[in-house]
């Protein structure tokens, strides 16, 4: 088992920065690529570029709770409850991990 785990792509857990604007400001979301890749096919989903969908996101947390303590932990939770929950079945999987099951 943890061999599936160890062997992914060292790609897929090196961390990125993008930029994004959120309410008028510009910030640095620093993220894993997997993270950054389930974001892109998440709002994709929603109908939404990347940099709306963080928006919308932040500014809903904000109307429900009036503050976002650690909007990286939300993102990471939301890529997770996305796959989990929402993501279509037949792609929840990633190729990466047949490749890894095939050996």
């Amino acid at each position: 088992m943890c061999h599936l785990f160890a062997s992914q792509p060292p790609e897929t857990y090196e961390t990125h920065t993008r930029s994004v604007r959120i309410g008028g400001h510009a910030t640095s979301i620093r993220l894993e690529a997997v993270y950054w890749d389930i974001l892109e096919e998440l709002a994709v989903d929603q109908g939404m570029s990347l940099g709306r969908f963080v928006t919308r996101l932040h500014d809903e947390v904000l109307d429900l709770h009036g503050d976002v303590r650690n909007f990286t932990s939300l993102l990471r939770c939301c890529c997770l409850k996305y796959v989990a929950e929402l993501r279509p079945a037949a792609s929840r999987r990633p190729a990466a991990f047949d490749l890894v099951a095939a050996e």
